[in-house]
């Protein structure tokens, strides 16, 4: 476990569970909360050994409502809060896959940050929102491309321009998550998930996440030859000998990170 109050961090074998941890607030983070997700992100990507990690709230009810506002009125200036260390931008630059459980409210930042990982899942309890609109702002950590391009302009407008909440089931139909589970059963399913992945190659792993990060902002025919060149990176390795080997011998690989 980590040694911070509010951010959780758990590692079990390969897979690295970071978990929220301030559920009287419903996981509203504060500026600590964010330093202290940033150095839990960092320590992920820093041990070879994590090959996948979860990212959750704690309690029942809330994933995450996103910054707490009560502490937005510290920042002394606008561009001290426009420079601030943005949560959501650590997740995002994140090398080591992760899975999103969404078991309760992501609201606001808390939204920006399931939409920061690599796959959403959610508890069948939870709901999603963008709400700042009611408050005056709009979300800044990628809300409106990251919306949009999880559930479509339409679907991105409409909670974007209402602020109103949708629940798990109409995210799992619009494709902001990929499997709704009953609330007991998330956490598991989220670390059967990150189990699965964290087999596969880590450097086939890493690299298929870059690429796909890649694919939203390029061209078609950069982000092919993009690709093609990660493919043959990924195809010098020793663990993509070890892949090839093993698949001839009829055995299980094992793989090495090399």
């Amino acid at each position: 476990m980590s040694d911070f109050l509010d951010v959780l961090l758990d590692v079990d074998g390969p897979v690295a569970v970071v978990t929220l941890n301030r559920p009287a607030k419903l996981n509203a983070i504060t500026p600590d909360m964010a330093a202290a997700l940033r150095a839990c992100l960092s320590r992920v990507d820093a041990d070879p050994a994590i090959r996948a990690a979860v990212l959750t709230g704690a309690g029942e009810r809330s994933f995450c409502v996103g910054s707490d506002i009560g502490e937005l009125d510290e920042y002394a200036t606008p561009w001290e809060f426009r420079n601030r260390g943005d949560y959501g931008d650590a997740v995002r630059a994140l090398r080591t896959p992760i899975v999103a459980a969404v078991n309760g409210y992501a609201y606001g930042g808390g939204l920006e940050l399931a939409m920061a990982c690599d796959i959403r899942l959610a508890a069948d309890t939870a709901t999603f929102a963008a709400p700042e609109i009611k408050l005056g702002w709009i979300g800044g950590s990628g809300q409106s491309a990251l919306l949009a391009h999880a559930v479509g302009p339409g679907n991105a407008a409409t909670m974007l321009l209402t602020g109103d909440p949708i629940d798990a089931a109409r995210a799992v139909a619009w494709g902001l998550v990929t499997d709704v589970y009953p609330q007991e059963e998330l956490t598991e399913a989220a670390r059967e998930l990150a189990g699965r992945i964290a087999a596969r190659p880590p450097i086939a792993a890493q690299t298929a996440k870059a690429n796909l990060k890649a694919a939203y902002s390029m061209p078609l025919d950069q982000a092919i030859q993009y690709e093609r060149d990660l493919q043959t990176v990924c195809f010098s390795t020793a663990d993509a000998a070890e892949g090839r080997a093993a698949f001839a011998e009829r055995r299980e690989p094992v793989f090495e990170g090399r």
